[in-house]
């Protein structure tokens, strides 16, 4: 596959991210890269679709979802060793259900077999085990997927996209739409690993900034993009003929709603397409409103969706801290401190202004400390957990943009400076457990604490002890054997 030479500049300009020398946090500028047109070689600016929406200054504010994703794929060098389930539910139950267990079974074309093991894939994930037979099948069918980042996913729509594709056919045959400019880069850098013994099947990005001349037709099989410039190809300016598309995937779902207009315009997209193209649609998260956009764009699908195991808390153990201020729980948080330094350690605040200032005062005090924070550039924020991951800071500190979805297999310590709460200020107990459940896996011992500073926090934490009905027992900061015999 050829590997246009515009996608370099980018990379480059990605890996030029200012890494974080301070605990200081600074606005997060304009993202651009300079890209060339893999059709005209002409040098344009490649810009990130703007958020309809402007974002609220309150610091309470979830993440952005696009954001989170693609750091999540920026930190993510192996695939996730999984234990969930894989449920399926098929368009036709009488219609025997296959399964793969190698990818030699799959009677792949000889150059993309190649690049699959180039890519360092041995054997089929859990997802791709099921979701590639169906989505290589003839005829094609389509399909729903539930997948979070770190499964293989991205690599299986890819495979059958460069599969479906005929290289004879000098005109646009795939498209893959993705919530934002970064993240269809990350799946176009999959693309050209996957496709590189493939040189015959070709690219493009259709991404603001790039601009192709009036009344021309594009020659590239595959095109990956942001859903408004997508559309307008497709629609306005005609570079693409959309019905002659055979696969359309929709990735990230749950981010493309949270993004308004993206809904909207996806669904003009699909609209267009032929009715025997396949639709395959992927998201990590299948709330209502997901599920909902899902059956529009997707007629008669089969359905992947990952049964969750519980996460336990049987080899955690809990305790909390009374304190009666910030600075007491910071004085607490400083004793705890020298008995936790051995073992990496999470803290967790509940505003970006409460993590700054406490990763400041403990740097004043000598502790080395990463802070990680939204208002961060994402390509920073990977650095600071690689920086984490490997054990070069033995102490983060964050808000929930490292609540999920983030693994650092290393954690032992996870003390929660500020309990979870909803923006009503009712106990979020979804949060809680997936701050706590990053320390003591693996079966190993793991330690929790939480940090209480008034009655309204004790009434949150006690309602936390009756959601999971298990006991947290409260802990002196002059008696620490205990928690340093498990936290190291």
């Amino acid at each position: 596959m050829a590997t246009d030479s515009w996608a370099q500049a980018v990379d480059e300009q990605e890996a030029a991210a200012e890494s974080i020398s301070s605990l200081q946090i600074k606005e997060k500028p304009e993202e651009n890269g300079t890209v060339t047109n893999a059709t005209d070689s002409s040098s344009v600016a490649a810009k990130s679709e703007p958020e309809a929406e402007t974002k609220p200054a309150d610091e309470d504010d979830e993440e952005n979802k696009a954001a989170q994703s693609l750091l999540n794929k920026l930190i993510r060098n192996n695939l996730v060793n999984t234990t969930n389930q894989v449920e399926v539910l098929q368009k036709d139950p009488n219609s025997p259900l296959y399964s793969v267990k190698s990818f030699e079974e799959l009677r792949l074309k000889p150059q993309l077999l190649q690049g699959v093991y180039a890519m360092g894939f041995n054997r089929p994930s859990k997802i791709q085990e099921t979701a590639l037979p169906m989505m290589l099948a003839e005829p094609p069918q389509n399909l729903i997927a539930q997948s979070q980042s770190g499964t293989g996913k991205t690599a299986a729509f890819v495979l059958a996209m460069l599969s479906h594709v005929d290289p004879n056919n000098k005109y646009p045959q795939c498209l893959c739409v993705s919530p934002t400019y970064e993240l269809a880069l990350q799946t176009g850098k999959v693309i050209e690993q996957m496709g590189k013994y493939y040189p015959e099947v070709k690219l493009v990005y259709a991404i603001r900034g790039n601009k192709l001349q009036r009344g021309m037709k594009l020659q590239e099989q595959i095109v990956i993009g942001t859903p408004g410039t997508m559309l307008d190809w497709c629609s306005k300016f005609k570079f693409i003929d959309p019905k002659k598309i055979r696969v359309f995937v929709l990735d990230e779902a749950d981010v493309m709603i949270a993004t308004q207009g993206h809904q909207d315009q996806s669904i003009r997209i699909q609209r267009m397409l032929p009715k025997n193209c396949q639709m395959l649609l992927f998201s990590a998260t299948f709330e209502e409103s997901v599920w909902n956009f899902a059956q529009r764009i997707v007629p008669d699908p089969n359905i992947i969706k990952l049964k969750r195991e519980e996460e336990t808390l049987d080899t955690i153990k809990q305790y909390f801290v009374l304190c009666n201020s910030k600075e007491e729980k910071f004085q607490a948080l400083c004793n705890i401190y020298g008995a936790i330094t051995i073992a990496q350690a999470m803290i967790f605040c509940h505003t970006r202004k409460t993590a700054g200032w406490l990763a400041g005062e403990l740097s004043r005090e000598g502790h080395q400390v990463a802070l990680l924070s939204g208002e961060m550039q994402v390509e920073q924020r990977a650095a600071v957990i690689e920086r984490f991951r490997d054990g070069k800071e033995k102490v983060l500190v964050t808000t929930n943009v490292c609540a999920r979805g983030i693994d650092v297999e290393q954690v032992s310590v996870v003390i929660n400076f500020d309990l979870p709460v909803d923006k009503d200020g009712n106990p979020d107990n979804e949060t809680y457990l997936h701050r706590i459940g990053r320390t003591g896996r693996f079966g190993k011992r793991g330690l929790a604490i939480n940090m209480v500073d008034s009655r309204m926090s004790m009434n949150i934490l006690n309602r936390i002890q009756e959601h999971f009905n298990k006991r947290i027992e409260r802990l002196d900061t002059d008696d620490l054997d205990e928690i340093e015999k498990i936290a190291n």
